[in-house]
């Protein structure tokens, strides 16, 4: 492979072959899902509504040669003659499909071709998508049902707070993909092909070589989507479908994208606490010039692509807010750019979420060392309702204990000393009456709620049913490595 030329690291590094594969030049131009099966389909519809122009011959031949080798650098060169892509590659398939050459895209425009097949294309991209949050959403899953036990301190505004547990909060990431999934679904399941429209989406050129029979139009343009495998197409477009698809279909990839920054940002902190981290090889190396280092590379990897896809996101609503009457050309460079290498992001950020679910690290001793520092604090509320209920007077109980809380909290900030707030208590006779019950307030696990049977509920109505129609991709799965 030459190196003089820029490379997408998308490709070189981080998106799976298959992905690759889909936004390739092989894909858009060959084959039954490229250009030149639009243009076989196409002559096959019309034929079908009696075009006797097309003849069983031209059709054959057409089919023949879908398959074949491209010759790229013959397409290069009538296109840098011609200046038009379309054009280029229809005069390529003609040279190489003589008896056909004449009838190739009769009566189409060139959006008939690109656009049918950039849907064509992006729907497969949804489906690849769609398996990689099944991955993750499962791995996580099974993540969370593992450690829906383990009491960990919760956090608000990066502060500690509420206890909470270490399965439930790997559920809020899992659940944040699962909206996701469904998203993506939605979009799989609406797409709707361009169709056979012409030059201004009228379908002009269609009537007139039909001879104004309307109904041989719809029917050839019903006959070339059924061969194409949707179900559904444009009533109303311009030259192009609509641009608005492409920003809702970047709009949840870039969504996808969210969830993982979340998830990484989450990990890049707990990693930092030493309460959890991202998959670590015996012989990886964290840092150049500190040896000791975990840096938390593939969550920050993921974060950092993550910001690729925020922003073609934003490419495609600014070219759907500019396009002007039936089309504008400026759409064209913009997408070229944005759609492939969206795909190609979420795909690579979706590899390293399943690498990083998968490889999960959990330090229970950390985690628990943790809860024991600031767990004084957190039974505070128990205490003063146990007075109470003992016959204690709560506003006096609240301030025994705020006295003795911000005593433990200067000694423990300033001086560094361990948390002796339930030594300050037990060592205080106004609390006797539940010095015998403190410890055993102290088990975290009286304080997390209903986290695990959270956790259950989640695993069983929502993650379960949702994975059901991907069984079969994930059973027997080999843990992914990037």
């Amino acid at each position: 492979m030459s190196k003089d030329g820029y490379e997408s690291p998308l490709g070189g590094r981080y998106a799976s072959k298959e992905m690759q594969g889909l936004f390739s030049d092989n894909q858009k131009f060959g084959g039954h899902n490229g250009w030149r099966g639009i243009w076989y389909f196409l002559a096959c519809a019309q034929q079908a509504q009696g075009i006797s122009r097309i003849t069983n011959k031209m059709r054959e031949e057409l089919l023949e040669h879908l398959y074949d080798p491209i010759d790229y650098a013959r397409a290069a060169a009538i296109e840098q003659e011609i200046r038009h892509d379309v054009m280029a590659h229809q005069r390529l398939y003609g040279e190489v499909c003589s008896e056909a050459a004449g009838i190739i895209a009769l009566a189409a425009t060139s959006c008939d071709t690109t656009d049918n097949v950039e849907l064509l294309i992006m729907r497969k991209g949804l489906i690849l998508i769609s398996q990689g949050l099944a991955r993750v959403i499962d791995r996580l899953s099974r993540q969370g049902e593992r450690y829906k036990n383990l009491a960990t301190l919760g956090s608000t505004h990066y502060q500690n707070a509420a206890i909470t547990t270490v399965g439930k909060r790997i559920c809020m990431w899992a659940q944040n993909f699962l909206m996701d999934l469904k998203d993506v679904e939605n979009l799989i399941n609406t797409m709707r092909l361009r169709g056979l429209k012409g030059a201004t989406g009228t379908q002009a050129s269609f009537l007139e070589l039909f001879d104004g029979d309307e109904a041989k139009v719809l029917a050839m343009e019903r006959c070339f989507v059924d061969a194409l495998g949707f179900d559904k197409v444009f009533t109303i477009t311009g030259q192009t479908y609509p641009r608005k698809v492409d920003s809702q279909i970047m709009a949840v990839l870039s969504r996808i994208a969210q969830s993982a920054s979340k998830m990484g940002f989450d990990m890049r902190l707990l990693a930092h606490d030493k309460e959890m981290e991202e998959p670590f090889e015996s012989t990886q190396v964290g840092s150049s010039a500190m040896s000791w280092k975990r840096n938390p590379m593939r969550d920050e990897r993921a974060c950092s692509l993550s910001r690729l896809s925020l922003a073609f996101s934003l490419v495609t609503e600014m070219t759907e807010s500019v396009q002007f009457l039936e089309r504008s050309l400026d759409d064209s460079a913009a997408r070229r750019v944005a759609i492939p290498e969206s795909f190609l992001s979420v795909d690579a950020i979706l590899r390293i979420m399943q690498n990083v679910s998968e490889g999960l690290v959990v330090y229970p001793a950390v985690i628990r060392r943790r809860l024991d520092e600031e767990l004084p604090f957190m039974i505070i509320e128990k205490i003063i309702v146990e007075m109470v209920k003992a016959g204690a007077n709560r506003q006096e109980c609240h301030e025994k204990t705020r006295v003795h809380s911000q005593a433990a909290a200067t000694a423990f900030k300033l001086e560094g000393k361990p948390n002796d707030l339930l030594e300050r208590i037990l060592g205080d006779e106004y609390f006797a009456p539940i010095h015998d019950r403190l410890a055993a307030m102290c088990d975290p696990n009286l304080f997390v709620g209903r986290a695990p049977q959270q956790v259950d509920q989640f695993l069983q109505e929502e993650v379960g049913p949702a994975l059901e129609p991907y069984r079969a991709i994930l059973e027997g799965l080999a843990q992914l490595s990037v």
